[in-house]
């Protein structure tokens, strides 16, 4: 199964590597983003003024509903059983002490669950959304450990939780592959990521690292990491006749509600997904197994099911990162410029997900080199499929690959800015493709002076306070720009003047709804109360993912699509008595609450006139994005330049990072408050990621043995210093509003960072994350 899953993989890659040939050679007029943005020359709007976010008050308040705060009458609460084995068969199940218990209503198992189909797995499909392609409690396999086996549902949460406790079963055990060096060496294969093979050379990179004058080879080592926003998985869900309701926490509300009818055997229409608030999710508010459990539980029942997570229900059935082995090896003459760059090795993944973890990504573009050899092996192991987390393969990627660029720094002598400067591409080094904007040696230069680069001593261990030792360093921080097919939106003004704004999107705590109300209000010409942007609900346009930091880019587009759209439909209504008569589309723009000549503002018409004119009581219209072929016309990146100051203690070896700068080139900042929340929550997972965050993986049994926040560590706020963010505010000329993606660059480039100013503080390399204090002492 996986090797046929492989081929098709490649297949796709093939027909997109042909498509994408044709994009790159044609003229730059015929792709989105060929012509500016308007709004990008627009400098005295709403765009780029820090205004705080309009969900605020609700959730200060208490008044925004989340996925477990939905009421609904007659209300069943679940509690799931989890298998304790990794690989096997149920031989038996006893539920009648639980069915008995006080409260209880039923017990599911294999047994009598609704049959249903396998999820669709997220990138087989346009809107397919499952975590992997796994059978949801319909059979009695067992494919890892902490595959829900029942469910529980009584009319409390406490009577579900006491009779889960009573679910007897008895298993048999099979052999599990759960061993990664085990596993490597049974064989790995080349990893595949959005169906293409993560495998590039160019030149002979092992003759060419051979024969450099300077160099290199050192070998990192990241760990499993698991998801930990703030609100655990929930999920409330009702059959409403044949139509089936779901308040989930979802990053793609559309794409779950057509896996979900597939997997029903409905049309997708009769799913209803509202997910108006989500408490973060960073790839892991995805489809997993609960979402259909209650839903499959709420059939059974005939009322309403409520699921929540508990965290340890979280690590037990949603995907997280999984762990690399990487090997990075840079050659490069006297003068620090790259003549090879090297950088392979080894993850771990299922046989039922799509998803390798693609830490050679960042490295593709980030530095020129006469040579490139990079490759990513796969081994599938009998775990719970791992799935996206923050910034996947450049998260890791970046500590291998920085921490690397340090250590030729140090061997050449040079600076470490100086020589990522000396090695700073004119163009895509392995695509050839031209820069769509990069300003990262801008970055670099204004983040250099903001932090006091000079005062860092190029001799490590030379600076001390008390017991404390105290270095300073730097990485490059890097993530794509991405804009996914489907992006669509309805506009509706009425007759009043008020706009509303309707797109399946989603607000998980950026400031979505916030930004993009700006974004509307600019391209309508209208001010921010007299726009109400709508998102977080199946029902609506488009097919939007909350991930790849490239929401607001689709949201932009189809918004953009949208009030093309409209323009041509208001000049209909106009007729010939207004002051726009005769004027063509592309000649109006919108300002003042209406419309104008581009380059003669006082031919204009309100909203208010132009509807009020034709007695109409609104006007609406609804448009699509165009395809995003601007990503294989231009090679397109936010950038970043981070700087990290640390103090660790000679006596207990704790390591404490003291300053932190961010430097960011990501384009035009939409708002800079709500930008600057997103970057430091990236800087703030960066350096969990580089000094505690780690899942305990007993890879004997397959079981994650840390599944809660008491032993499994990520920072709090003793934890991190004052962040403090700049950016060069250049906007990209070929994306939409001139923006790039900002949710994920923050933590890319941090761990390296970290390490690097570790190592300039104590004289010794760390290689392999956590950065804990006994690799330290």
């Amino acid at each position: 199964m996986s090797i046929l899953k492989d081929a098709k993989d490649l297949l796709q890659g093939a027909v997109q590597g042909a498509m994408g040939k044709a994009v790159a050679i044609a003229p730059d007029s015929w792709m989105p983003g060929g012509e500016p943005d308007p709004l990008i020359a627009m400098r005295h709007g709403h765009v780029g003024r820090p205004h705080s976010r309009i969900d605020g008050p609700l959730k200060v308040s208490g008044s925004a509903p989340f996925a477990a705060e939905f009421p609904m009458e007659g209300m069943a609460y679940a509690s799931l059983v989890f298998s304790p084995i990794a690989k096997g068969r149920i031989l038996e199940i006893d539920t009648t002490s639980a069915e008995a218990a006080p409260g209880v209503l039923a017990v599911m198992t294999y047994v009598n669950a609704p049959r249903i189909s396998p999820p669709p797995v997220f990138l087989s499909g346009a809107k397919a959304a499952g975590g992997d392609d796994l059978p949801v409690m319909q059979e009695d396999v067992v494919r890892w450990n902490g595959e829900p086996v029942a469910v529980v549902l009584a009319e409390t949460q406490e009577q579900a939780d006491h009779a889960r406790s009573l679910v007897h079963i008895v298993y048999e055990a099979r052999r599990a592959l759960i061993d990664f060096a085990e596993a490597k060496a049974a064989g790995s294969r080349t990893a595949v990521f959005m169906g293409e093979p993560l495998h590039l050379e160019i030149g002979d990179a092992d003759k060419a690292l051979a024969d450099a004058p300077v160099r290199i080879d050192s070998s990192y080592s990241t760990p499993r990491h698991n998801h930990n926003a703030i609100e655990l998985h929930a999920v409330t869900a009702a059959w409403e006749g044949d139509t089936l309701r779901i308040h989930d926490a979802s990053q793609l509300v559309a794409h779950t509600a057509w896996s979900i009818a597939q997997m029903f055997g409905i049309d997708e229409k009769q799913v209803v997904i509202t997910s108006p608030f989500v408490g973060g999710g960073f790839g892991g508010k995805c489809l997993w197994q609960h979402q259909v459990l209650a839903s499959m539980a709420a059939k059974l029942a005939g009322r309403p099911v409520r699921l929540v997570l508990s965290r340890e229900g979280v690590y037990r059935i949603v995907g997280g990162r999984s762990p690399t082995e990487q090997r990075v090896a840079l050659g490069a003459d006297r003068e620090g410029r790259l003549k090879a760059l090297v950088h392979s090795g080894t993850t771990a993944k299922t046989a039922s997900n799509m998803m390798a973890e693609p830490f050679i990504v960042a490295t593709k573009s980030a530095y020129a080199s006469e040579t490139f050899k990079l490759d990513v092996r796969a081994v599938e192991l009998d775990m719970l499929a791992n799935t996206f987390m923050r910034a996947p393969g450049e998260a890791v990627g970046t500590f291998a690959l920085e921490s690397a660029m340090d250590e030729l720094a140090e061997a050449l002598g040079i600076d470490p800015i100086e020589l990522r400067m000396r090695n700073e591409p004119e163009k895509d080094p392995t695509s050839g493709l031209p820069f769509s904007s990069r300003n990262v040696t801008e970055a670099w230069r204004a983040g250099a002076q903001r932090f006091g680069w000079d005062r860092r001593d190029l001799v490590p261990r030379m600076v001390r306070d008390g017991e404390w030792l105290v270095g300073m360093g730097c990485a490059t921080g890097t993530y794509p720009y991405y804009r996914m097919p489907g992006g669509a939106a309805r506009i509706t003004i009425t007759s009043g003047g008020h706009a509303t704004v309707d797109i399946a999107a989603h607000e998980m705590g950026m400031g979505t709804a916030t930004a993009q109300t700006q974004v509307a209000a600019d391209r309508l010409g209208l001010a921010m109360d007299e726009v109400t942007f709508r998102y977080g609900d199946s029902t609506l346009p488009g097919v939007v993912l909350a991930g790849g930091s490239q929401q607001t880019a689709s949201i932009g587009a189809a918004v953009s699509a949208a009030h093309g759209a409209l323009v041509k439909e208001l000049l209909k209504i106009a007729g010939n008595d207004s002051p726009l008569a005769g004027l063509k589309p592309d000649e109006v723009a919108s300002r003042d609450g209406g419309l104008c000549k581009r380059d003669e503002p006082e031919r204009h018409e309100t909203y208010v006139s132009i509807l009020g004119r034709a007695r109409q009581a609104s006007v609406s219209v609804e448009a699509e994005a165009p395809m995003p072929l601007e990503t294989q016309h231009w090679s397109m990146h936010s950038h970043a330049a981070m700087f990290c100051e640390v103090r660790v203690n000679t006596v207990t070896g704790e390591p404490r990072v003291s300053r932190f700068l961010g430097s960011f080139d990501c384009g035009r900042i939409l708002n800079p408050k709500t930008a600057t929340s997103q970057f430091r929550g990236g800087i703030i997972m960066g350096l969990g990621l580089a000094l505690m965050e780690e899942t305990q993986f007993d890879e004997r049994k397959g079981r994650v043995m840390n599944p809660s926040l008491s032993e499994y560590h990520v920072p709090v706020h003793m934890d991190v210093p004052e962040i403090d963010v700049i950016w060069t505010d250049i906007p990209d000329p070929h994306t939409p509003m001139g923006a790039r993606g900002i949710g994920e660059i923050g933590i890319t480039g941090t761990a390296a960072a970290v390490a690097n100013a570790i190592y300039n503080a104590t004289g010794r390399r760390v290689r392999d994350l956590p950065i804990t204090l006994d690799k330290l002492l």
